[in-house]
C-alpha cells in the first residue's frame, strides 16, 4: 500500500494561488508595457538566443513573435554589414558588450527584416544581471532610416554649398587677382606718364625759360641807362626765376629725378627733408640700411616711395600732430617703413569706409608686391618715440613690410 498523500492546509494552497496570480498579473502588466513602447525591445541568453520580444520589435522586424523566440538573434537580424558583408558574430558589439558586464549604444549600423531588406538603426544594449551574474541582455532599437535620410540630405546640400562656395572663392580670388594687376598697371602707365611729362615740361618749356631769361638779360645789359626799361627788364626776370622755380616744383611732383638717378633710399630721404621743411614738424628719423641689402628698383622701388609719401601726406592733412618719428629699415630680405605721430589718431570708421581712396590705394600697391599695410592708433600698442601718450592723443601708426624679391633687387 502506497503512502497517503500529504495533505497541505487550505491557508498553504491559497499562498502558492496568490503568488500564481501575483505572478501572471505581473508578467501580464510587463507585457502591456512592453507592447506601449514603439520601440523593439528584445531580450537575449548568455547565447545570444531570444527570450523575448515586443510586437513593435517583431513588427519591425517581420517576424511573427513565436519564429523570433529561441533564435540567435545575430544570425536571425545581424548577420550582414549594410552593403551585403558578412558581419561575424565576435565582433557584434552586442555581444562583445553583455558578455563583459557592459553596455552600448550603436547608430551606424543596420538590422535585416524577414523579407531580406534592412533598415538603419539605433540600438542600445544593456546587461541583464541575476544573483551577481550576467544572464543575458535587454537590446533596445529603432528604425532610424527617416533620419539617415535627412542626415544623407543634409550632408549633400552642406557638400553642394561648400562646392559652391569653394567655387565662388576661387572666382573671387582671381577677380580679385585681376583687379589687383589691373590695379598695377594703371599705376605703372600713369607712372610712365608722369616720367613722359616731366621729362617733355624739363626739355621744352624749361629751355624755353631758359633762352626767355638769357634774352631778357641781354636786353637789361642795353637798356641800363634806361632806367624805367632796366627796371621792366629786372622785373620780367624775377617772374622768369619764379617760373623755372614752378616748373622745377612740377616735374618733382610728376616724378623726382632723385629716385631715377639715386635710387631708393635716397629719395626716401629727400622726401622727409622735404616733409620737414614743409610743416616745421620735429621728426625723430631713423634710417638703418643693412650692409648686405640691395634697395629695390624699378616699380618696387616707385610703390615704396608713392606709400611713403602717402603715409607723410596723411600726417601733414590729418593727424595735427606735433612730432613724428620715421623710421626705414632695409634688411637683404625686406623693406620695412614706419611713420608715428603723437596726432588726434584715426577712428576705425574712416579705415573701413570704401571712400578712404588714400588708405586703400597704399594697401592695394603693397599686396601687389606680397607686402602688409597695417594702420593703428598708437596708443593700441606700445608708447612710441613720437610721445603719443603724453600729448594726450592717441597718435597713428602706419607700418609697411615689403618682402624683397630677387627679381626686384638692384
Amino acid at each position: 500500500m502506497s503512502a497517503p498523500a500529504e495533505i497541505k492546509p487550505i491557508s498553504a494552497i491559497a499562498s502558492v494561488m496568490r503568488s500564481s496570480s501575483d505572478a501572471t498579473l505581473l508578467r501580464d502588466k510587463l507585457t502591456l508595457l512592453l507592447d506601449s513602447t514603439g520601440e523593439g525591445i528584445y531580450g537575449i541568453d548568455l547565447d545570444g538566443r531570444c527570450t523575448f520580444i515586443n510586437r513593435a520589435g517583431a513588427e519591425m522586424l517581420g517576424y511573427p513573435i513565436g519564429q523570433v523566440l529561441g533564435k540567435n538573434m545575430h544570425e536571425l537580424v545581424h548577420h550582414s554589414h549594410e552593403h551585403g558583408a558578412h558581419y561575424p558574430e565576435e565582433e557584434c558589439p552586442i555581444l562583445k558588450a553583455f558578455r563583459k558586464g557592459e553596455s552600448c549604444r550603436v547608430d551606424q549600423e543596420v538590422f535585416w527584416r524577414a523579407d531580406g531588406t534592412h533598415f538603419a538603426t539605433e540600438y542600445s544594449s544593456y546587461q541583464i544581471i541575476d544573483g551577481g551574474q550576467v544572464r543575458g541582455a535587454v537590446i533596445t532599437f529603432s528604425d532610424i532610416s527617416k533620419r539617415r535620410l535627412a542626415e544623407e540630405q543634409l550632408q549633400r546640400a552642406k557638400a553642394e554649398l561648400e562646392q559652391r562656395v569653394a567655387e565662388r572663392t576661387r572666382e573671387l580670388s582671381a577677380a580679385l587677382v585681376q583687379v589687383r594687376e589691373l590695379s598695377a598697371h594703371a599705376h605703372s602707365v600713369r607712372e610712365d606718364e608722369r616720367t613722359r611729362i616731366a621729362r617733355e615740361i624739363h626739355d621744352e618749356l624749361g629751355s624755353l625759360l631758359v633762352a626767355l631769361k638769357l634774352d631778357v638779360n641781354w636786353m637789361a645789359g642795353r637798356v641800363a641807362d634806361r632806367e624805367p626799361v632796366a627796371r621792366k627788364c629786372a622785373s620780367m626776370n624775377r617772374l622768369i626765376e619764379a617760373a623755372v622755380d614752378n616748373v622745377g616744383r612740377i616735374i618733382t611732383d610728376l616724378r623726382p629725378s632723385i629716385l631715377d638717378h639715386q635710387g631708393l633710399i635716397a629719395a626716401l630721404e629727400w622726401q622727409v627733408q622735404e616733409f620737414s621743411e614743409a610743416t616745421e614738424l620735429p621728426c625723430d628719423v631713423d634710417f638703418d640700411i643693412s650692409a648686405q641689402a640691395f634697395a629695390p628698383q624699378g616699380t618696387l622701388a616707385t610703390a615704396a616711395f608713392r606709400i611713403f609719401q602717402e603715409m607723410l601726406s596723411n600726417v601733414a592733412q590729418h593727424s595735427q600732430a606735433t612730432q613724428a618719428r620715421i623710421t626705414v629699415r632695409l634688411t637683404p630680405d625686406a623693406l620695412l617703413m614706419e611713420v608715428e605721430d603723437n596726432g588726434v589718431g584715426v577712428p576705425p570708421a574712416a579705415l573701413a569706409n570704401p571712400k578712404s581712396y588714400g588708405v586703400m590705394g597704399m594697401r592695394e600697391r603693397a599686396l601687389h608686391f606680397a607686402g602688409a599695410l597695417d594702420i593703428e592708433n598708437a596708443v593700441d600698442g606700445a608708447a612710441g618715440a613720437a610721445g603719443a601718450p603724453e600729448s594726450g592723443n592717441p597718435g597713428t601708426r602706419v607700418r609697411l613690410v615689403l618682402p624683397l624679391r630677387n627679381d626686384v633687387h638692384a
